[in-house]
C-alpha cells in the first residue's frame, strides 16, 4: 500500500533509506534492491530529541544528519520518512472512482464531507482498496472503498526541507500507520492471504492496530495510550524514577506484575473493543494477534495483553523477507530489536 504525500513517482530506486520519527527513539533502515529481493545493508536506533513542542527544522535537520552518520557516510540516498499517529491521519472512505489528483483535490475542498474535519490545510494521497474477489459489473458503480492519508502541508513542506539540509534527498512522505501492514505482507506472506489477523504496533505515546482479512485491509485505529504511559505510571505507583521504572518493565516484570497487569488492561480492552467491532461486523474471528514496537522486549507484556485480547499473541520479525547485508555485531542484535524496525521496514517497501 502506498500513500506517500511527497513522491517521486514512477521511479524504481535500487536504495533507499527509510527513517520512523518516532516519540522516544528514530529507527532508520537502509535497504537496497537485488533483483527481486531486498537486502538489509544498515539500521540504526537513535534516541529522538523529545520536547512538547513540535521539532523546529533545524533540530531536526541535526537529527537527521546524526541518524545519516549512524548508517554511514556516502552517497545521497533517497529517503522515506514514516511519520507519527499526531502529525498525519489515515481513513477508510467511499468515493467514486476517479483520478488521484481529482481525489486529492476533491478532499482537500470536501473534507468535513468525507473525513468529518475541515483540514483544508493538509495534503492528500488516496489509494483504492481493491477486493480479492469483485463482480466486475461493481467496476462502474458509484462507491468504491479507499484508504486516505493526510498531514498538514506546513509539516510536509518542513520534513522535506529538513532532508535537504541534511545531505539526503527527500523522496517520500508516508503515515507510520502503514508500516505494520506494508511489512507483514512481504515478512509474512502466507498468514497476509489466508488469514484474519491483527497487528498491534506499540508505540511511546499511542498504540495502533490494523485488521486484515485474506490479504485485505479491513479496519486500523489510533489507541492513545503507549509504553511511555505504562512506565509513569509504574514510576508513580512505586515512587521510584522513570529509567527505573522502564528496567523494570522490561528485565524484572514478575517483580511487579499486579501493577503492570493493572496498567496494561486499559489498553488491552482498548485493543478488544476493536477487535469485537471488526468480528461482530464482519462474522469471523481474528485467529492471531501480531505485536510489534519496543515493549516487546518483555514477555510479560505479550502475555497480559494475551489474557485481555483472549487471542493468541506473538512478535513476529518484518526483517525476515531480508537478506542482510549487516556488519557482525548487528547481525548478532537484528532478531532482538526487528521488531523495533517494523515502521520503517514496511515504510522503505513503498519507495521501491
Amino acid at each position: 500500500m502506498e500513500l506517500p504525500f511527497l513522491s517521486s513517482r514512477g521511479k524504481k530506486r535500487d536504495q533507499i533509506v527509510s527513517i520512523d520519527l518516532g516519540g522516544r527513539t528514530t529507527k532508520a533502515v537502509h535497504l537496497q534492491r537485488r533483483g527481486d529481493r531486498f537486502m538489509l545493508v544498515d539500521y540504526s536506533i537513535v534516541d529522538a530529541p523529545i520536547f512538547d513542542k513540535t521539532l523546529s527544522v533545524e533540530i531536526l535537520t541535526d537529527h537527521l544528519r546524526n541518524v545519516g552518520r549512524m548508517l554511514g557516510n556516502g552517497k545521497a540516498k533517497p529517503v522515506t520518512l514514516a511519520i507519527s499517529v499526531t502529525e498525519s491521519l489515515l481513513r477508510q472512505i467511499e468515493a467514486p472512482l476517479m483520478p488521484a489528483d481529482d481525489l486529492r483535490l476533491m478532499l482537500k475542498f470536501n473534507s468535513k464531507t468525507y473525513l468529518q474535519q475541515d483540514l483544508s490545510d493538509h495534503v492528500f494521497d488516496c489509494s483504492y482498496i481493491v477486493p480479492k474477489t469483485m463482480d466486475p459489473k461493481a467496476v462502474n458503480s458509484q462507491k468504491h472503498r479507499l484508504m486516505v492519508g493526510a498531514a498538514r502541508k506546513q509539516t510536509v513542506d518542513d520534513l522535506a526541507a529538513a532532508v535537504k539540509a541534511a545531505g539526503m534527498i527527500p523522496d517520500q512522505i508516508v503515515p507510520g500507520l502503514i508500516g505494520p501492514i506494508n511489512a507483514f505482507e512481504f515478512a509474512e506472506p502466507d498468514a497476509f492471504c489466508k488469514e484474519t489477523v491483527a497487528l498491534v504496533d506499540l508505540g511511546f505515546k499511542n498504540s495502533f492496530i490494523t485488521i486484515a482479512d485474506g490479504g485485505e485491509l479491513k479496519l486500523n485505529r489510533v489507541v492513545g495510550i503507549g509504553g511511555d504511559r505504562i512506565t509513569s505510571g509504574l514510576a508513580e505507583t512505586m515512587n521510584i524514577s522513570y529509567v527505573e521504572a522502564e528496567n523494570i518493565k522490561i528485565g524484572m516484570p514478575m517483580e511487579v506484575q499486579p501493577n503492570l497487569e493493572a496498567l496494561i488492561s486499559p489498553l488491552g480492552r482498548e485493543l478488544r473493543a476493536s477487535i469485537d467491532f471488526f468480528e461482530h461486523q464482519n462474522d469471523k474471528a481474528i485467529s492471531q494477534v501480531y505485536v510489534s514496537g519496543g515493549a516487546t522486549r518483555s514477555e510479560f507484556v505479550l502475555q497480559a495483553l494475551q489474557a485481555e485480547l483472549m487471542v493468541p499473541c506473538k512478535t513476529w520479525n518484518p526483517a525476515r523477507f531480508l537478506q542482510m547485508g549487516l556488519e557482525s555485531h548487528k547481525m548478532n542484535e537484528i532478531e532482538q530489536v526487528a521488531p523495533q524496525l517494523t515502521v520503517a521496514i514496511g515504510a522503505a517497501t513503498s519507495g521501491f
